[in-house]
């Protein structure tokens, strides 16, 4: 039968029905936003490494929030976003879009005046157009406004779970620190009741930004950080996708698809696509398994690879001592300068350096002095391709 639709979404927050794992976290986050709800304002920074499931990880407890707790869930996104007045626009556009849909929509249209703008084939859709000129108005009044809104829909929902996503452009900006840091104490000392949750994503690093530009605004913050999953959690996503397609995995082909996954969501995805593209009877084996993990590999290379590491490690030296080290067993300095000539070895820590600046690679806390793994498997895997065939583009 030929197929239409991949279960896996590379480069898309997992669908909320395939949501596996975290429940700690889930019940920690389920808990501050009933406490908003009671009324009390409250602030979360959710952190994570890169392709650890964040977005999902938001959505998945924005949906059960609006279940259990009857909370009206806005997830924003905010990648590119840098300034106040683009975030604030972006903000209140959700709004309108998350609520378009629901039988009291007219409650908020009008709190938006003439800036509502219907969009799409028969209006499928709503935009928020305010006039340039409104936006610092806007960012100002921020409290009030998100108050207005939430009083507005008090019969319908019993309080907001704001949750703005990817600021790491903002979190560069002392603006942003410091109008965030002054958003909580207006509604601390101006506001009653405020049934309102707010939850910041961004990488580690960028919530340390945060608190070198405003020291104070950390205190403010309940942190909710996720690591990887489970080999268990990853093997129960990969069967429970493919079983949802009617496709059966073989146990040995759902270890290596595990292990390559190295229990990042991102991956999971990007294997298990590729995997069930290789498919053509229904039964996933090894052959499927290690064809799709080649080709997941590529993909993986092309997206993050190419356009950092191979873009940035122009020098010949670079890519010879590239080859050298690809291996799934990590990286121990002794053992690879004894495969340098005299050239390479000149290079090699600078090279060291900068591979855990991109990101590829990190200390290995389990090995010796100097010994270093790749942050995941598929990596190690495409730059042996890379090597093995062609040099990677210039």
């Amino acid at each position: 039968m030929p197929k239409d639709t991949s279960p896996f979404t590379p480069g898309s927050p997992v669908p909320v029905d395939l949501f596996v794992g975290r429940g700690t976290q889930i019940e920690e986050l389920r808990r501050y936003v009933e406490l908003a709800v009671a009324g009390r304002q409250e602030n979360i920074f959710l952190t994570g490494d890169r392709g650890i499931g964040k977005s999902s990880f938001a959505a998945f407890v924005s949906e059960l929030v609006s279940k259990k707790l009857n909370a009206l869930g806005v997830h924003v996104f905010l990648g590119g976003v840098d300034s106040l007045d683009d975030m604030v626009e972006h903000v209140f556009d959700q709004i309108l879009k998350e609520t378009h849909r629901q039988s009291w929509f007219e409650k908020i249209e009008g709190m938006f005046g003439q800036h509502v703008q219907q969009v799409g084939l028969f209006g499928v859709s709503v935009k928020f157009t305010p006039p340039p000129s409104a936006l610092p108005s806007l960012v100002r009044n921020f409290p009030e406004a998100i108050g207005n809104i939430v009083a507005k829909i008090s019969d319908e929902r019993a309080g907001l779970f704001l949750i703005l996503d990817d600021i790491n452009g903002l979190a560069e900006s002392a603006e942003f620190a410091n109008w965030y840091k002054s958003f909580v104490d207006q509604v601390a000392t101006q506001f009653g009741p405020y049934p309102v949750a707010v939850m910041l994503i961004g990488l580690p690093e960028k919530r340390d930004s945060l608190a070198a530009a405003q020291p104070s605004l950390m205190r403010i913050f309940r942190v909710a950080h996720i690591d990887r999953l489970s080999d268990e959690e990853v093997s129960e996503f990969i069967e429970q996708a493919f079983n949802g397609a009617g496709i059966v995995v073989e146990p040995q082909a759902l270890h290596f698809m595990v292990m390559f996954a190295s229990g990042l969501p991102i991956l999971m995805h990007e294997i298990g696509d590729a995997v069930f593209w290789e498919d053509e009877d229904g039964i996933i084996d090894d052959k499927d398994t290690w064809a799709g993990l080649f080709a997941a590999a590529q993909n993986v290379g092309n997206k993050y690879l190419d356009p950092t590491v191979y873009r940035a490690l122009r020098s010949p030296r670079y890519l010879s001592i590239l080859g050298k080290i690809a291996g799934p067993y990590g990286i121990k300095r002794s053992e690879v300068m004894a495969k340098l000539d005299i050239d390479e070895r000149g290079v090699f820590d600078n090279l060291l350096r900068k591979l855990r600046e991109l990101n590829v690679i990190e200390p290995d806390p389990d090995g010796p002095r100097g010994a270093y793994r790749f942050v995941n498997q598929i990596y190690p895997l495409y730059i042996s391709m890379a090597s093995s065939t062609q040099p990677p583009p210039a």
